[in-house]
């Protein structure tokens, strides 16, 4: 556990390894709206980049040391390898090198944090948060692994106290905040390569929580979620103030008589037993209302009026990559979304259901990384099963070594459905066309992954205009 007293301080200049990621051209723009001279390099052009340089970042295309220039502090993400040459550069120098979580930690240190964390739901739960403290009158900070749909940026350095930041518990930087709010969606079994088992993730959970403590905070806990309603139970016995919510009677902020569908789910509060009034959303599902509420959480316990909450999340309008809308052409709907988590891929499904009425749903699906495929191989097949036509592309796993039978063809053999319904596309190339050719004018056509895969979208409307021209 990281305290005060050990934090990480970033000097001078600073040049940022990974800067087209969500997370460190995000550091970047806080960064650079603190004043200091940025530069960072990545190994391909992206909307994130150019985006980061009308801000004034440098930015350099192939990892080289004299990318280096004159840099005094270097951040690197987790992507970014121990042989990468201007990481080995920058300790040979002996810069001050950090990795992503410390640099998170130092950024956020010097405001009243709130923490997101969880397996699913971080970055809209995140976004509801910002929206809803930005609609009482506040201007909070705040750090999202995607794009607000209001304002296009996923960072941004604001003049209030309060620092919104999604805590990303896949490597442990979690541990590396010290939050006055710890907000946890869900906790499940994933990113094993680095936890090896649910109780380490589970005891992590808990460490998160009592940094809450540590502030003088409390933790805003889903009760809907079997995992988080364990460690509520757990870390109210350790003395942390918790606040559950969710539609399970026991949540101290409760969601009732919820009604799903367009254009977004509608539902009743309460707050231990006493009405808060109604709830309407545009953003689909279940889980959003879910992470709506969350948010509500979150501004109560820090004073905020109701209503202005309210207000402010019921005008959320999405986050990218999040059930995203690209386009329609012969009439076919086609959306794009970051799922890459059985959970998430049902929550997923079941919210598109509700999109298309009486269409179907097609589906491309590639997973991420060979491990959770290996984990999951059977529940992916699962979750697929919600829609109606299935396309499986193979896993990306770039730079990692194949696990027996985590392939997509694997998975499409466990797809519940019948055999001309669900296809393995080993070939990018033809998964647009795959697509096209299964769907039917008033279906919807979903791209669902963490890896290349939300690239598909502008070919599939290609095809579906060319098709409405024939």
């Amino acid at each position: 556990m990281t305290s005060k007293s050990e934090l990480k301080e970033i000097i001078g200049n600073v040049h940022i390894l990974g800067l087209g990621g969500a997370g460190m051209s995000g550091i970047a723009r806080i960064l650079s709206a603190q004043g200091r001279v940025v530069s960072g390099t990545d190994v391909k052009e992206s909307r994130r980049l150019e985006g980061l340089r009308k801000l004034g970042v440098k930015v350099f295309i192939g990892h080289a040391p004299e990318n280096l220039t004159d840099s005094q502090t270097v951040i690197y993400s987790t992507a970014i390898k121990d042989n990468n040459p201007e990481l080995q550069a920058a300790r040979n120098k002996k810069l001050n090198v950090l990795n992503r979580s410390d640099a998170i930690g130092a950024i956020t240190d010097k405001f009243e944090t709130i923490a997101v964390s969880g397996t699913h739901g971080k970055t809209t739960t995140t976004s509801m948060v910002t929206v809803a403290l930005q609609a009482c009158g506040v201007d909070p900070s705040f750090a999202i692994g995607s794009e607000l749909s209001e304002t296009g940026s996923n960072a941004h350095l604001g003049a209030g106290k309060n620092f919104v930041v999604e805590a990303d518990e896949s490597d442990g930087s979690f541990l590396h905040l010290n939050p006055l709010v710890a907000v946890i969606t869900n906790v499940e079994a994933d990113h094993l390569d680095y936890w090896k088992n649910l109780e380490n993730i589970e005891k992590a959970f808990i460490d998160f929580c009592l940094l809450a403590k540590k502030q003088n905070g409390f933790a805003v806990i889903c009760q809907d979620d079997a995992g988080a309603r364990k460690l509520a139970e757990h870390v109210r016995k350790l003395g942390v103030e918790v606040l559950t919510y969710g539609q399970n009677e026991s949540s101290d902020l409760q969601i009732k008589n919820l009604v799903v569908g367009l254009p977004g789910p509608s539902f009743d509060l309460s707050y231990k037993g006493k009405d808060l009034g109604k709830m309407s959303l545009k953003v689909l599902g279940t889980h959003n209302a879910l992470n709506a509420t969350a948010a509500i959480a979150v501004g109560l316990c820090l004073g905020k009026d109701l209503e202005k909450l309210k207000h402010g999340i019921s005008n959320f309008s999405g986050t990218r990559r999040r059930f995203e809308y690209r386009g329609m052409f012969d009439q076919v709907r086609v959306y794009d979304d970051y799922a890459h988590h059985p959970t998430e891929i049902a929550a997923t499904l079941r919210a598109a259901r509700d999109v298309a009425g009486e269409g179907k749903i097609v589906v491309a699906f590639q997973a991420h990384h060979y491990y959770r495929t290996a984990l999951f191989n059977k529940e992916f097949g699962e979750a697929l099963g919600l829609a109606d036509q299935v396309v499986v592309l193979e896993v990306f796993a770039p730079g990692e070594e194949a696990i027996p039978g985590a392939s997509g063809k694997t998975m499409a053999s466990l797809v519940p459905l019948p055999d001309t319904q669900v296809v393995f596309e080993p070939s990018w190339s033809k998964v647009a066309q795959q697509l096209v050719d299964r769907a039917k004018p008033n279906d919807i056509i979903m791209t669902l992954g963490a890896g290349d895969i939300g690239l598909l979208a502008p070919e599939v409307l290609n095809l579906l205009e060319a098709r409405q021209k024939s």
